[in-house]
């Protein structure tokens, strides 16, 4: 699929997830260019079952923060499209436009998964469970948690997630939140596509089911 380039701009680290980094936070020396708007969209939120901390905005390079930007695609309003190469997500809105989204993605190659799908479930504060290849590459720091870890704040998914499926089944993808923001923008998870809390709780209320997604390959990101 092709994608226009014409993009206009218009809690401490846990580690014990496999979407979970194992890098320290880099302060952002950017920091003192993020319009003060940015302060509100990411402020604490104690409406949830459990808290969402504010982020902290020095922790995250500006072009990640969520904006609505031009957007040229073939796909239809309502369709999620993920560029894991440039490190965004875009909802696709009306009159070529679109909800752009700072990701995260998998830190190698071998864990990205690529091409069309369907969101088929989400979940509020879901549930965690590592995969068996997780468990198996690394049994030491993921085997107790085979059984699952329940939601809450030390649960690396966040406090929402977006589960992709293709021809019916669980491509073990998933859209979801960060115990980490610093993350944002770069290559560190198990292959799982990362958003700011605030973010991801956003681009939920926004996803009906199903819902198309589409991850672009090298070839059709707007980084090529």
């Amino acid at each position: 699929m092709a994608i226009s380039r014409r993009i206009v701009i218009a809690a401490p680290p846990l580690l014990l997830a496999g979407c979970v980094a194992q890098r320290p936070p880099i302060l952002n020396s950017l920091s003192n260019l993020v319009d003060p708007s940015y302060t509100t969209m990411y402020a604490a939120i104690t409406t949830e079952p459990f808290p969402v901390p504010a982020i902290d905005l020095s922790e995250v390079d500006p072009q990640y923060l969520r904006r609505e930007v031009a957007f040229t695609t073939p796909q239809p309003p309502g369709t999620i499209v993920v560029d894991p190469y440039a490190r965004f997500a875009y909802f696709v809105l009306e009159k070529g436009r679109a909800i752009r989204y700072g990701v995260g993605v998998g830190k190698t190659e071998a864990f990205n998964f690529k091409g069309d799908a369907v969101i088929a479930r989400k979940a509020e504060w879901p549930r965690w469970t590592p995969t068996p290849n997780m468990i198996a590459r690394e049994p030491e720091r993921y085997g107790k948690y085979a059984a699952g870890l329940p939601g809450g704040p030390e649960n690396p998914l966040g406090p929402r997630a977006l589960y992709l499926y293709k021809d019916g089944r669980d491509t073990l993808y998933r859209l979801h939140g960060t115990t980490e923001p610093w993350s944002i923008g770069k290559m560190v998870s198990s292959g799982c596509i990362r958003l700011l809390n605030q973010d991801i709780i956003d681009l939920y209320r926004r996803v009906a089911i199903p819902t198309k997604a589409v991850v672009l390959s090298a070839a059709a990101s707007v980084s090529a």
